[in-house]
Parts: C-alpha cells; structure tokens; sequence
C-alpha cells in the first residue's frame, strides 16, 4: 500500500481540484501523508537535521546508551520502554528553546527559522482542510487558538541503533493527542509504521525534502470523525539510527475542542417534524432538508440552546 503523496505546487493550476480530493481522501481515509513541494527551504531543513545529528552524537549518545533504558534491554525487562532519546522544545506561545543546555547557536537559530516557516505551512494546511469540510478557512485556527493563538512545539528524537530490535520498540503504539503533525524525518532508516486495514504499513525514509504529515485526536474531534487520527510506531533498527522531528500544530491548552457544528448532524428532533419537512422536500436534495432541520432544532449557529 502506498502512502498517498500530496504535490502543493499542484494547487495553484489546473489540477486544484484533484490535488484537493487527494488531500481529502489521504485524511479521511488514512490519516496519515506525504507533502512535497511546500515551500520550506531545502537547505533549511538539511541544516537542521545535520545540526540535530551532531547534537545527538556529541551530547547523547553515549549518556543513552548508559541509561535505565539500556540496561533493561540487556535485562529483557521491556514492555513499558521506548528506545528512543529525545526531547521537547516548546515553540508557541512561548519558546523555551534557551533553556537546553549544549544546543549550539547555529541550531537554534536553525530550528527557529525552521518553525517559521513550518508554520506558515501547517496553517496552509489547516486552510485547505477546512475547505475539503466545507468551513470556513480560518475554522481550524481559530479553535485551536485559546487566548495566545495555537501551541506549537517539536519533539526531537533520536531511535538509537538497538542490540536488540526484536524486544522492544523505537516508540509504542500511539495515536497523537494534537492537531496536525508535521515530520521531519531520517531520509536512510527506516522505521515509522501506521497502521490501516489491520496491517502495519511501512514508511520510507523521506527524499527530496518531503515533510510528513498526520493528523491527531483533536483534528477527528473536530472533524466529527471525518478526519480519523492514525495509530502507528516506531520500530528500532539494527543497522542505524533513526532521526525523527516531529512538529505538533496543536490547539492551546485552554482551546475549548468540539466538532464543527457544520459537520454534526440535526439532532433532539421528532420524527413527526422530520415527515413534515420531507413532504415538501421529498424530491429534492437531502442535504439541505438536513441543515434546515438544524436550524429547527439546534438554533441557528447549530448548537443546542
């Protein structure tokens, strides 16, 4: 199964439409895809992996492979482990990159114009989402937007070469508790897997400055479950590490998350109004006959009064 590609310089021609309805179908029907072509700087990026890399080899490494977690790998104790290093830097509405000790300048100077434009992306993409579920382009911004706008923040990881691959995992199953994730990923190992159909699928290593993205808990919430979150997992490797970073377009944590009223169905109705309106409708689309029975029932903004 392949993982559906998404090419934004497809959006301004004339294939639109299509590229929409791929889009679409990648979050309805997956949860999960690749976009190329969106305009962060390739070089940037490049940096940023390249500085996170040498962050990892020189400050990590070897205190990982003395840590707690090691040592139960040798022991076999691993069930609630992760074979991972990583850590969380906090971006929106306020950064908290200053306070990690022995990140370089370059690197966060990097990772800063990095989310500069990761931003501006993941709002593109929260705009042509809103599209596809017909609202209003802004809908998703808003909601995630609490007092200070919506939080923004990258895990940094690094899934160590593993001794052992068969005993424990690079991350255990999951789906993400945001909004839309946005991934940085190694382009030579392998091991990200999303799970679909009652089976594991694969992710490549990403090429050619190819982000990845999913969608989490708060983006199906809203959705009304159109847009399913995806569980998936990181396995570990023996031949290399894995460098993963993860960016989280996530709502604020005093955002108040419910599906767009546009999406829900009427409700609180008798069947006996539902047959008056039918009699004059019957023949005409169900859609409309839908939405003004919201009108009826919910009040006009569709919520419960």
């Amino acid at each position: 199964m392949k993982v559906p590609v998404i090419d934004f310089s497809q959006l301004d021609g004339e294939n639109r439409s299509k590229t929409m309805a791929l889009l679409h179908d990648a979050c309805e029907k997956f949860g999960f895809f690749k976009i190329e072509n969106h305009g962060v700087d390739k070089e940037l990026t490049e940096k940023v992996k390249h500085s996170v890399n040498s962050h990892y080899e020189q400050n990590l490494k070897e205190t990982f492979y003395d840590s707690e977690v090691a040592k139960r790998l040798e022991n076999g104790h691993t069930t609630d482990i992760d074979w991972e290093s990583s850590f969380f830097i906090s971006h929106r509405p306020k950064s908290n990159i200053n306070v990690f000790p022995n990140l370089s300048e370059d690197l966060c100077k990097a990772m800063d114009d990095y989310i500069d434009q990761l931003i501006v992306l993941a709002e593109k993409l929260s705009e042509l989402m809103c599209e596809n579920l017909g609202l209003d382009k802004d809908h998703i911004k808003k909601v995630f937007s609490g007092e200070k706008g919506p939080s923004v923040g990258t895990k940094v990881a690094k899934y160590p070469q593993c001794p052992h691959p068969e005993r424990v995992r690079g991350l255990r199953e999951h789906t993400d508790a945001g909004g839309i994730i946005l991934l940085l990923q190694d382009d030579q190992v392998p091991g990200l897997e999303f799970f679909k159909e009652g089976n594991w699928i694969q992710i490549p290593p990403s090429k050619n400055n190819a982000i990845f993205v999913n969608t989490g808990d708060q983006l199906e919430v809203l959705s009304n479950g159109r847009y399913k979150s995806a569980l998936h997992r990181v396995m570990t490797e023996k031949n290399g590490s894995r460098l993963s970073i993860a960016t989280f377009y996530n709502p604020a944590t005093d955002a108040i998350i419910s599906p767009a009223p546009k999406l829900l169905y009427p409700n609180h109705f008798s069947f006996g109004d539902y047959l008056k309106l039918y009699s004059t409708t019957k023949f005409l689309d169900k859609e409309p006959r839908f939405e003004s029975l919201k009108k009826m029932t919910n009040g006009p903004c569709g919520l419960l009064v």
